[in-house]
């Protein structure tokens, strides 16, 4: 690093869980057993975003088995239970708080956990007295909120997140325009949910393009968590591989222009 530059974080860039049929032969060797999909991941991608955590608990065994399966440094974001965000909708958490993190204390112990992601249902409208109580119940660690209802968009939202140190989640998608760049922690958190230029929800080398130079800059300033969600046709780890090395390496390939826009959709009309 040059004298008075400013030091550059990491982008952890990777998928929204490994365990996809449409993957075999695509990413995945034919002959490979699912049992051994994860560790043939974690040969690729330095991070996963664990979604199965959101629909059912998963027993400590099992997530002693994603550690071992893993190297060390790999790192898991976990989705928060639905129970307490669809559910009990972050009204009296603390029990289901206490209990979800009783589970994935594997990762803990190995040092493995990374951002815990609270994504909460599009009917969910704005409730401020609901967040301040969840965010005060809270461990310590990585927290992001995906927010899908618009009313959430707001400054003192923004500022409840930014008093607790709590990422706001980029959830990209070409249904939320609402979506925004607003930064409310020294670390961001991306989910690439369905590209607009793309086929069929893939994204486009000018979209990633412009994504890449939206992260670069926001690497001066704290980490990158970054999930592609696209996994139908085994989009999700290409689009993940294309984008890393376009962050890493901007002059290996012709980046996009456009990634400066305060609003997550500008310039990503639908093909």
């Amino acid at each position: 690093m040059t004298r008075g530059a400013s030091p550059r974080h990491t982008a952890r860039i990777g998928c929204s869980g490994w365990n996809y049929k449409d993957w075999r032969g695509a990413f995945y060797e034919p002959g490979l057993p699912a049992s051994r999909w994860l560790e043939r991941y974690a040969e690729t991608f330095d991070t996963v975003e664990v979604n199965t955590t959101f629909y059912r608990l998963p027993r400590r065994e099992a997530v002693a088995r994603w550690v071992e399966q893993t190297p060390p440094g790999f790192c898991f974001a976990v989705k928060a239970s639905r129970y307490l965000t669809h559910i009990r909708r972050l009204a009296g958490i603390a029990d289901g708080v206490a209990t979800f993190y009783e589970r994935i204390q594997p990762l803990l112990d190995a040092d493995r956990l990374g951002p815990v992601l609270w994504q909460l249902p599009e009917n969910f409208h704005r409730d401020d007295e609901r967040l301040s109580s969840a965010l005060d119940t809270l461990p310590p660690g990585r927290h992001a909120f995906e927010f899908r209802h618009p009313s959430w968009f707001v400054p003192e939202v923004y500022a409840q997140l930014r008093a607790h140190g709590v990422a706001l989640v980029l959830g990209d998608h070409p249904d939320r325009p609402f979506q925004t760049l607003e930064a409310t922690a020294p670390w961001r958190f991306v989910r690439f949910h369905y590209g607009s230029r793309g086929r069929r929800g893939n994204y486009s080398q000018a979209e990633l393009g412009a994504w890449a130079a939206r992260i670069r800059p926001w690497l001066r300033e704290g980490p990158v968590f970054a999930y592609f969600n696209n996994d139908w046709e085994a989009f999700a780890p290409r689009d993940a591989l294309t984008l890393r090395e376009l962050v890493e390496h901007p002059r290996a390939r012709s980046a996009a222009r456009g990634g400066t826009s305060q609003r997550a959709g500008a310039g990503q009309g639908r093909s």
